[in-house]
């Protein structure tokens, strides 16, 4: 691959300039454009569904895990691996699911994607025992490391003009920020009015409509249909992945020093090293070391993976924070996070697309990250007696406008510019720091929540003032940690975002996507 200027493949809407080519050597940036695809925008709503799927099935279940737990018979040691299988699966696997799109081509691996994850879903909702429904989300979590980024490289290939471009990633990150706040809504509703294995049910209809458009509105550019699957580094990158978030998972009923949990920990370590060498070496390599080597790719992935780090435990502790602290039931509960669901979504459409073609991708990237920290600052203090308008809904709506502001602008910057060879794995790496910070985020905040608790608890057992045990006024407090710690981590993921993604404004639209 040749090297283009300086951050010239990450910039959402470069500059165009007779220099502009191609590592392939396709016609310069300032020739004519193809003329756009008529059925465009009714492809933005195929792909829009099948992403919607995707990210609300890592917590549609949520709430109903509850019900599906006494329904099955499921231990409270086994429950987790319904969402764990779904999570490591996804995340595990998508790398490989997005060379694959490369070899096999984006539409054909987005249909198979989609009709695999129904069959799956439809398969956990008519679960007769754990393991079926363990195998089940399994299967999801494959079809979806499939789907994903088969998805995402279809969006960007089809939006090329710069003011389209951040339109459809402005839906695109709306749903990527807010399908898991959408889920939590859907998870209540469905496990209220119907039973628990509607959440499961529920992407069959989805699937089957994206499935009926996707013949008639989206096409398919020309990639790369030639080559092989690089099998060791799939092994490598899947195994290290598994073996990390398994660590992590084992660390909060292990403790750190346990050799469970620190072994997996050092064993994921080395394979995704190993994985880094194999890659600078293979001939099909899995994940191409160009990619990450760009300085604004790689800072637009690393916000990504901070982010949902620091993000991800907030629905999780507010779950619990609202059904047993305040005794919200599920629908209740769902409905409580729909400003989240609002924020990300105004955020994202209204705001950061209106004004990336014109402002630089790291200012609306730290923005976001600051807003979306001074949200959690706001969380962390609640107490078992706070109302949800005066404390809860003011976190609730910066925290969406910072997702918002964050995620629209690290799809489309993260994804420009990619060759056509490898659009598809482009898109998995983003999806799988996006997963992977999900993943990672729950359980190591879960740790640091539950860890504040116990100690909480223990050292006021036998305080008078509390009347014994304080398990709720506990709970809070251990949430209340953990909302600090995000807050330190997104932050963070400000300052990585403000000093890796440093590009100015462009002033003109360049062909950025591979035609």
């Amino acid at each position: 691959m040749s090297k283009k200027r300086p951050g010239g493949e990450s910039l959402p809407s470069a500059p165009s300039t007779a220099t502009d080519r191609s590592p392939d050597g396709e016609v310069p940036a300032a020739a004519p454009a193809p003329a756009p695809d008529p059925k465009r925008w009714w492809a933005l709503t195929v792909i829009a569904l099948a992403q919607l799927m995707v990210i609300l099935d890592g917590t549609v279940v949520n709430i109903a895990l509850p019900s599906a737990q006494h329904a099955l018979g499921m231990s409270d040691a086994d429950r987790q691996w319904v969402i764990t299988a779904y999570t490591l699966a996804f995340g595990g696997l998508l790398l490989l699911g997005g060379r694959i799109a490369d070899l096999v081509g984006r539409k054909r691996t987005f249909v198979i994607g989609l009709a695999g994850f129904a069959a799956a879903s439809a398969l956990g909702g008519a679960a007769s025992g754990p393991g079926m429904l363990f195998a089940a989300r399994a299967l999801q979590g494959a079809f979806a490391a499939v789907l994903a980024p088969s998805a995402l490289s279809l969006l960007s290939t089809t939006f090329t003009e710069p003011k389209e471009r951040a339109r459809a990633f402005g839906v695109y990150g709306a749903l990527a920020g807010g399908g898991s706040a959408v889920g939590l809504i859907v998870g209540g509703l469905l496990t209220e009015y119907l039973n628990w294995r509607w959440s499961l049910y529920v992407n069959v209809p989805i699937a089957l409509a994206a499935l009926l458009g996707a013949p008639a509105f989206l096409r398919d550019r020309s990639g790369r249909r030639a080559g092989h699957l690089d099998v060791p580094g799939a092994l490598l990158a899947c195994g290290g992945l598994v073996a990390l978030v398994y660590g992590f998972s084992e660390a909060e009923p292990r403790g750190w020093t346990s050799p469970l949990v620190l072994m997996p920990l050092v064993a994921g370590v080395m394979l995704l090293a190993a994985f880094v060498w194999w890659q600078s070496r293979a001939a099909n390599p899995l994940l191409p070391l160009r990619i990450v080597k760009d300085r604004v790719r790689a800072g637009s992935l690393a916000t990504m993976g901070l982010a949902t780090i620091g993000m991800f435990g907030v629905f999780l502790f507010l779950t619990y924070y609202l059904q047993v602290v305040l005794g919200y039931p599920p629908v209740r509960t769902g409905l409580a996070f729909v400003p989240i669901s609002a924020g990300i979504v105004i955020g994202a459409t209204q705001i950061a697309a209106r004004l990336l073609p014109r402002t630089a991708p790291r200012t609306l990237m730290s923005s976001g990250m600051v807003l979306a920290a001074a949200g959690m600052v706001l969380l962390s203090g609640l107490t078992v007696h706070a109302q949800y308008v005066s404390h809860v809904l003011p976190a609730l709506l910066l925290l969406g406008l910072g997702m918002g502001l964050t995620f629209m602008p690290v799809y489309a910057t993260a994804t420009a510019g990619v060759p056509p060879q490898d659009a598809g794995v482009a898109s998995a790496a983003l999806n799988t720091v996006q997963q992977m910070g999900a993943s990672l985020g729950t359980v190591l905040l879960n740790t640091i929540a539950t860890g504040a608790t116990s100690r909480y608890v223990h050292s006021h057992v036998h305080d008078p003032a509390h009347g014994g045990a304080p398990l709720n006024e506990g709970m809070v407090h251990g949430f209340s940690v953990a909302y600090w710690c995000s807050a330190g981590v997104l932050l963070l993921a400000a300052l990585v975002a403000g000093l890796t993604v440093r590009l100015k404004t462009p002033k003109h639209a360049g062909n950025d996507a591979p035609a």
